[in-house]
């Protein structure tokens, strides 16, 4: 085990130059360039990945995964979500990384007298810390990105709703572009609790913006409306063009409990 401690000396003591020469490969052998800033990073975190692998060579911990890995991978992650990229960008990495840190490996066993299990063992410890780090990058990544995708989704739904008042009394609530079962549900939960703290009298609501009504979402804001006249608001429906009312009228829905304009402005006019 000798040369095992004198592997582990080795790489704590030339951590520095190793990660450098780790961090050039990669980036030679894919044709790729980074920014200054991440690649110094890339150094960094590679320089306390040789130190704590010489560590855990030392202490004989085979579990030990530097924190540092774990935070840069999940940066990784991160800055591909919010750049828009694909997690195959990073993942692609990974073989090539494997590779040169094999041939690493290899060398310093061999400068060092090791045995071929020996290097064996080295290799499959940094292929293991490997793993763990692919893991969290594309587990971080689907995180972040169903995170993302959520407030995305949660953002337009605000942009696509919004509750306008106009005057005392009345609001107008513009409905913009796709009504899906996610948007519908937001205007029950988040406009009619406003309707009721603006002790609103009318609530204009404008299909105007409407890209497509199916069935279902016309039978939810259906309920919604009714659910607004029980709270003692009356709803007037405008601008619902022919393709959108016919999908009412094919649906069954009773709109002789609204009122109906052509538009905004003619609604207005008959309200006061």
């Amino acid at each position: 085990m000798t040369s095992i401690f004198n592997s582990a000396h080795y790489l704590s003591e030339h951590a520095e130059s190793l990660a450098v020469e780790i961090v050039e490969g990669v980036l030679y052998t894919m044709k790729i360039d980074i920014p200054e800033r991440e690649k110094e990073q890339a150094i960094t975190m590679y320089i306390e990945l040789m130190k704590s692998l010489g560590k855990s060579l030392l202490d004989g911990d085979q579990e030990r995964v530097p924190e540092s890995l774990i935070e840069w991978s999940k940066k990784n992650a991160e800055g591909q979500v919010s750049s828009g990229g694909n997690i195959s960008e990073i993942v692609v990495r990974y073989p090539t990384t494997r590779d040169i840190l094999t041939d690493l490996l290899t060398r310093i066993s061999i400068e060092l007298g090791l045995s071929l299990e020996e290097n064996a063992f080295l290799i499959k410890r940094i292929n293991a810390i490997l793993d763990i780090s692919l893991n969290e990058t594309v587990f971080a990544f689907e995180r972040l990105s169903d995170k993302f995708k959520d407030e995305a989704k949660r953002e337009m739904a605000e942009l696509s709703a919004p509750l306008v008042p106009i005057k005392e009394g009345i609001a107008v609530l513009p409905l913009i572009g796709e009504i899906d079962s996610y948007r519908a549900t937001f205007i029950l939960e988040n406009v009619v609790p406003k309707t009721v703290e603006l002790q609103l009298r009318y609530l204009i609501a404008d299909f105007s913006g409407i890209l497509n009504l199916d069935i279902e979402i016309a039978r939810y804001l259906h309920q919604i409306g009714n659910m607004l006249r029980l709270l003692g608001i009356d709803v007037v429906v405008t601008g619902l063009r022919p393709e959108l009312a016919q999908t009412v009228v094919n649906s069954g829905i009773d709109m002789t409990f609204f009122k109906t304009f052509a538009n905004v402005k003619h609604a207005l006019e008959r309200i006061q």
